[in-house]
């Protein structure tokens, strides 16, 4: 055993997760790699013993059960149809304004994100299905771009979502209390990027053309009406079904995974997409998901508890509180970190990483412990968009077609990870926006 001070095995240890992390390992075996090796060195084998039991302690973890369920509805609402089906209808609502298809792609990813819970299904789902449609009405590529990225990634913050599961795990919060917590929150940030796409299209009408009064009269006003009851039911009967079991108190969050799995399971059979070669690429998926969360899991738990057994989180925590910037000085300086940290680091990661930290040190300065876990949630979607490791740019990139570039993708982006910082303060601004409805819906 090596004895070193607390403040240097800190600068130690991150600075080997960010070296590791520039090599281009995966983050679980990062964070599990560093936790083993630096209590190794500074407790020796016996440290094995205190990962088996904290890593056991995370799996037996009766809310986790939730993640692959929610992740299996997202595969099978993605398998459904039911997103592009939708797209269709509403394009022919919205199509009719400047920039009105991009205006439906943030609707309909708003409302698919609150059947899927991740982005990536989110994202590949509406980039495959819109941008094509996009760049054939002429288009900018880089708004239809950033208009792919941010919606998709409404998904991960629009219940039921897993971020919040896992936040909600962490924090030891009611994840019902934080689905209501984000509800308003992810409706504001959905409502600013279509006000900058209406404002954007205005002033500059090439960018995002109306389509076409021919396409526009392809339907009668009945036949449009019934089509967006047709297609407008199933999902809102899904996130009803989820939501609704929640907030009423029928169910806990993983009882009402299961629901929603169940439910978007039979919306695969009514759409007659069901077979069983979809069936089996549905719980392949899943588990591959499921397993990438849980080993994160697991490296985070071995990190975090070197980390906070040699005393690191109470260096952090004294430089963060020792800048003497008061109440919303020391808020934004975490949210400063949360952001660089998002460039290079996955939400998970996150999460396990800043929450032990964190927490305290808002509760310390005066912040309600639901609000500032709802606040991080809204600033962790600037880290699916801020290069150079965004991951919704990546899943866009993937998907896009070859006259799309990287920097197409880049570029559309920045504006709507600027807009989610002004969410964030709005939500900061006007609390209430968070807090009012848990108030009210979980007593």
């Amino acid at each position: 055993m090596i004895e070193m001070s607390p403040v240097l095995i800190t600068i130690l240890m991150f600075a080997s997760l960010f070296i590791g992390l520039f090599l281009g390992h995966p983050l679980a075996f990062i964070l599990g790699g560093v936790g083993v090796f630096f209590g190794l060195i500074g407790w020796g084998p016996q440290v094995l013993y205190m990962f088996v039991n904290r890593i056991y302690n995370q799996m037996d973890n009766y809310l986790l059960i939730a993640v692959p369920l929610f992740i299996l509805m997202a595969q099978f609402m993605e398998k459904s149809g039911a997103a592009e089906d939708l797209f269709n209808t509403m394009r022919y609502v919205f199509g009719r304004l400047r920039g009105g298809l991009a205006v439906t792609v943030v609707i309909v990813s708003t409302l698919f994100g609150a059947c899927t819970g991740i982005i990536g299904a989110s994202i590949v789902t509406m980039g495959m299905v819109s941008l094509p449609m996009m760049l054939k009405h002429n288009y900018d590529k880089k708004l239809s771009c950033g208009v792919i990225a941010a919606g998709g990634s409404l998904g991960i913050l629009i219940p039921p979502s897993i971020m919040l599961i896992v936040m909600g795990q962490q924090s030891q919060i009611s994840v019902g209390k934080l689905f209501a917590a984000a509800i308003f929150p992810g409706l504001i940030l959905s409502a600013l990027y279509i006000g900058y796409i209406l404002i954007k299209s205005y002033f500059k009408p090439e960018l995002a053309p109306a389509i076409s009064e021919e396409e526009r009269g392809s339907i009668n006003r009945k036949d449009l009406a019934i089509m967006i009851f047709s297609k407008l039911l199933p999902p809102m009967f899904l996130i009803l079904g989820v939501l609704g079991s929640i907030f009423t108190g029928i169910a806990t969050a993983t009882e009402a995974a299961g629901i929603g799995s169940s439910l978007a399971f039979l919306l695969l059979i009514v759409n007659k997409k069901f077979s069983w070669h979809i069936l089996k690429q549905a719980a392949i998926n899943t588990t591959k998901t499921t397993t990438m969360v849980l080993w994160v899991v697991i490296g985070a738990t071995c990190f975090t508890s070197v980390f906070i057994g040699i005393g690191g989180d109470e260096v952090v925590k004294g430089l963060i509180v020792g800048l003497g910037l008061g109440k919303w000085g020391t808020f934004i300086v975490m949210m400063l970190i949360l952001f660089v940290m998002g460039m290079f680091i996955d939400w998970l990661g996150i999460v396990f990483l800043v929450f032990p930290i964190f927490l305290p040190i808002a509760e310390q300065v005066g912040f309600d412990r639901l609000w500032f876990v709802a606040i991080m949630a809204v600033m962790l979607q600037d880290s699916f968009l801020t290069p150079p490791f965004g991951y919704a740019l990546f899943y866009l990139k993937g998907i896009a077609p070859k006259e799309v570039t990287t920097g197409d993708i880049y570029r559309g982006a920045f504006p709507f990870w600027r807009l989610m910082e002004l969410g964030l303060i709005i939500c900061c601004i006007f609390p209430e926006t968070i807090t009012w409805l848990p108030s009210v819906l979980i007593k």
